[in-house]
């Protein structure tokens, strides 16, 4: 009787085990369709997300140990996949992930595709980052190709706050930590940024020296969640990296009142250089009755002085679109990363509420004319009518009506 038994449950254990791998297989070689209802001829979006907790490897998430898990449950459960950095690297695009744990813990993990936007394939091992004592947690990395020879991740570490009151669990401090590579295997960690600002997020590495010196893309942050008296993208240079620690800060971006970017704003990715300047995709939150509403902006920086703002269009570029608005964080759009091909197709991948990852294709010529032809914010009422105005009777010339 007992071997009957055992051989039942060997039975089944392998029939569920053939089962979820040959769904797990068919997952991910779905195809990733344009969303043909989509039409703003700034780029095009895609019908489903490229990259989601399903996409991780069973072996991450399964004992396939008959023994230990004979029901063959999920042990270590992963509840999204999203924020990415993003980077070509032997001719594909890739994105260095923030994958959730069901246990709220994030770590970073690289996946990677053919085309960009379909049958994105993670790596057999997540990232193995070295840890700063006191760490909890690493999430969000910026990957920057720097002139100096080295492969930059920059990213936030967070830490529970050292001065917080007895039984307050959710004070935490943010910092930028940073880390350097060669292959995308091995990973040296550097000293977390230091900054006049108390905390940071959302820090980028500018891909080139300036004076000499590396530069950097910051948020200055009063507190963990509160930009308190940050006031947007900030600017910083720095002497030597293996130091981290900066020079003075000033703001280039600013927030600014009743716009897109009026409660919090932050740098995205590396910006990509073209010969009209520094592309830049950003990120802009503010306050709605539904929450925080996170959206994505474009502005462009000078060739010569890249904390110079040489194009900044209104309003958002891209913003969460139908199943985008659910998830952990609802109604985000939030980008850190994007690829250039050699061909000037750009990739910009996005993660969607805080739980998968999106991506919409565009090029070059296409962002840099949407950068510097696009108009400014009207800022008031009549300052957007009147833009609107104008353009309706550019119009009527250009048709003759």
């Amino acid at each position: 009787m007992k071997k009957t038994k055992d051989s039942s449950k060997k039975n089944t254990f392998a029939a569920r085990v053939k089962a979820v791998r040959a769904q797990h297989k068919a997952f991910l070689k779905r195809p990733n369709p344009v969303d043909t209802e989509w039409v703003n001829g700034v780029f095009e979006r895609f019908q489903n997300p490229v990259l989601t907790a399903h996409h991780v490897p069973l072996e991450w998430r399964y004992d396939f140990n008959p023994e230990t898990n004979p029901y063959f449950m999920e042990r270590l459960g992963v509840g999204g996949a999203y924020n990415p950095g993003a980077f070509l690297w032997k001719g594909k695009p890739h994105m260095v992930a923030r994958v959730e744990g069901a246990d709220r813990k994030s770590f970073f993990a690289i996946a990677e595709s053919k085309d960009g936007v379909s049958n994105f394939k993670f790596w057999d091992e997540p990232c193995d980052i070295p840890e700063i004592a006191g760490e909890t947690n690493l999430y969000d990395m910026r990957v920057v190709f720097h002139e100096d020879g080295w492969i930059y991740g920059i990213f936030c570490s967070e830490s529970k706050d050292p001065n917080a009151a007895p039984g307050d669990l959710s004070s935490a401090v943010a910092q930028a930590g940073i880390v350097r590579t060669k292959d995308f295997k091995v990973w040296e960690r550097l000293p977390n940024l230091k900054t006049p600002s108390s905390q940071q997020r959302n820090v980028v590495l500018h891909p080139e020296f300036i004076d000499g010196k590396y530069a950097f893309y910051t948020r200055p942050m009063d507190g963990f969640i509160d930009v308190g008296s940050g006031g947007g993208i900030g600017w910083t240079l720095m002497k030597d990296i293996t130091k981290g620690k900066t020079g003075k800060e000033k703001i280039i971006d600013s927030r600014t009142y009743h716009t897109i970017k009026e409660v919090k704003n932050g740098a995205g990715p590396a910006p990509i250089k073209t010969k009209h300047g520094w592309l830049h995709i950003a990120h802009g939150v503010r306050g709605c009755a539904a929450g925080l509403r996170y959206v994505c902006y474009m502005f462009m920086a000078d060739l010569d002085d890249p904390s110079k703002i040489i194009a900044r269009p209104g309003g958002h570029l891209i913003a969460p679109r139908g199943t985008e608005r659910v998830g952990d964080v609802s109604n985000v759009a939030f980008c850190n990363g994007w690829v250039e091909m050699p061909d000037g197709t750009v990739f910009i991948y996005y993660g969607a509420s805080d739980t998968r990852c999106y991506v919409v294709r565009s090029t070059v010529d296409k962002l840099v004319d949407w950068c510097l032809n696009t108009p400014e914010d009207g800022l008031t009422t009549r300052g957007c009518v009147d833009q609107r105005l104008a353009l309706i009777r550019a119009n009527r010339e250009v048709l003759g009506k």
